[in-house]
């Protein structure tokens, strides 16, 4: 048997959720990460190098934690996703969803006929390669569907998108979102901030959770009170970056007091 999905499971709850980006596209630096205790991690494809082959191996990796890893896609496609899925996937991120429509394609993805369009292979890693007989009949139990907001759009038609039947929950995008409302490079802008603030209680009105990538911890906080039950707390290269330029930064001071 497959283990459950515990993050569907938590979001189903309403329980809080503490995540992280990762994007540095290696196996080594994401089992660092996954080794500090978080509840979930996305492999993004989005916007890093990771491919195929790197997300199979931090996945055979991140096999050894108790946390949920999710993926997050390029773009949806209907033939990604059934590769992705076949592959062990269980957590979808799909970007940039804007209407209800979209949604519904994305949900039917995922599931086999008659429920959705997914195809049928007898073995694969999903299934254990045929090891676990009725994974065709049980597999949607375990696959968590999160359609990114990211837009003015996404937020406009956020009520019909998230009440979608097979929606899991939604992860909201500050930066494009914030782009596309006119304030690009301005997540904190108040326009922006009052939308995403919005989007908590609409979902809890059709029984879900969203997620949000958070900037700094005062945003964690913040979001948390707003109601977001899946934050993440930053990225990997943020981390990295950020302590390379902190120690360094603070050794050229102490230089500096030698002179």
């Amino acid at each position: 048997m497959l283990k459950p999905n515990t993050l569907k499971i938590a979001l189903h709850n309403k329980q809080i959720q503490l995540g992280l980006w990762c994007a540095l596209s290696n196996s080594y630096s994401t089992e660092i990460v996954a080794g500090s205790g978080y509840d979930w991690l996305t492999l993004d494809m989005e916007h890093s190098p990771n491919d195929l082959n790197s997300v199979l191996t931090q996945l055979q990796m991140l096999g050894a934690y108790p946390l949920e890893p999710a993926v997050r896609l390029v773009k949806f496609d209907k033939d990604l996703v059934k590769q992705y899925l076949d592959m062990g996937v269980r957590t979808l991120i799909l970007p940039n969803v804007e209407s209800a429509d979209q949604a519904k394609e994305i949900v039917q993805a995922t599931r086999y006929p008659h429920q959705g369009i997914r195809g049928v292979a007898g073995q694969h890693r999903a299934n254990r390669w045929g090891r676990i007989a009725d994974y065709a009949q049980t597999a949607s139990e375990q696959i968590c569907v999160l359609v990114q907001i990211e837009s003015a759009d996404g937020v406009k038609f956020f009520d019909s998108i998230i009440a979608v039947d097979g929606v899991d929950g939604a992860f909201i995008g500050p930066n494009d979102m914030a782009a596309s409302m006119g304030f690009l490079g301005q997540q904190h802008h108040p326009d922006v901030q009052r939308a995403i603030q919005t989007l908590p209680g609409i979902a809890a009105k059709h029984g879900k959770s969203i997620g949000i990538l958070a900037a700094n911890e005062a945003d964690v906080q913040r979001y948390l009170e707003w109601g977001y039950k899946m934050v993440g707390l930053g990225s990997d290269q943020g981390l990295l970056a950020k302590a390379s330029d902190t120690i360094l930064g603070n050794c050229r001071q102490f230089v500096k007091s030698l002179k």
